[in-house]
């Protein structure tokens, strides 16, 4: 029992001391093992689940320290491999004997696997069967650098079992970098990128753009034209001081010119405005 206490209890907050925390508990015997398996299939026990998690910790940032080179971050790796191991747990059968690492590791590598195929990239670079399999495979693959020669391409091919397109495909996005879409912007017009933007037609001097906002220009004007007839001489001269003019007039002005108070100008503007808001909605 003081061994599954133990190994229930992880550090957070820092992960050199999660990891190294992981690697000091002490690992589970075959019987242990098998117990704890009963425990929570027959009785759900969480304890026993737990136990199994944390014992197992260490084999999840051992692979998760194989997925480093593809520049994400090595806590998020852990997490996500962490995620596979729980649901491994969940799923493992006590009966089908074997040992629990040996079921967890594909569940383990699918959650990590799913998370660098998300985040690797802006765009995902792999979404078939055959495309995922040559994602983490074509590194190691590679025996030099530059592109593949025809041979190199038939060869992991046959060896992927997948078509010699679908390696030159992939091998393309492997190559490939993100693009801004808008791209930096620079003092000096010497220096110009190319971005996706810069290859898009500009749409606001075609002629039936400018025809259609001026058209919608008019009519709104007619429109507010009308409602502000609908409204009474003071509301609309309020209105018109306090935002159809040049200069701008403040509440105090107004409120010195209709010999009323500031509050009282504020309340026929804000009734005007509801008025106006009516009249443009229908």
């Amino acid at each position: 029992m003081s061994n599954e206490i133990a190994l229930t209890t992880l550090p957070t907050g820092s992960m050199d001391a999660y990891i190294s925390a992981a690697f000091q508990l002490p690992m589970l015997s075959a019987e242990e093992e098998h117990r704890l398996a009963i425990r929570l299939r027959d009785h759900k026990d969480l304890q026993a689940a737990q136990t199994l998690i944390t014992s197992h910790i260490r084999f999840v940032v051992r692979v998760a320290r194989n997925y480093s080179g593809y520049g994400l971050a090595l806590p998020d790796l852990i997490q996500e491999g962490t995620v596979g191991l729980m649901k491994a747990v969940k799923r493992f059968n006590p009966d089908m004997g074997v040992r629990l690492v040996s079921f967890a590791v594909h569940w383990i590598k699918a959650e990590i696997h799913e998370f660098i195929l998300k985040n690797w990239r802006i765009v995902k670079v792999a979404t078939t069967k055959s495309q995922r399999k040559l994602f983490f495979n074509l590194r190691s693959s590679k025996k030099r650098l530059g592109w593949f020669s025809k041979q190199e391409v038939d060869d992991v091919a046959q060896d992927l079992g997948v078509k010699p397109e679908t390696v030159l495909e992939m091998e393309s996005r492997l190559s490939g970098q993100d693009i801004a879409f808008d791209g930096p912007l620079h003092d000096n017009d010497d220096q110009v990128t190319a971005t996706p933007a810069g290859f898009l037609s500009d749409m606001r001097m075609e002629p039936a753009s400018l025809l259609e906002s001026s058209d919608s220009e008019s009519q709104m004007k007619q429109r507010l034209i009308a409602a502000m007839k609908g409204l009474d001489e003071r509301s609309r001269e309020i209105l018109e001081a306090r935002w159809l003019g040049e200069k701008k007039s403040t509440l105090h002005e107004l409120a010195d010119r209709f010999q009323v108070s500031a509050e009282r100008i504020r309340q026929i503007e804000k009734n005007a405005m509801n008025k106006l808001k009516a009249q443009l909605a229908t």
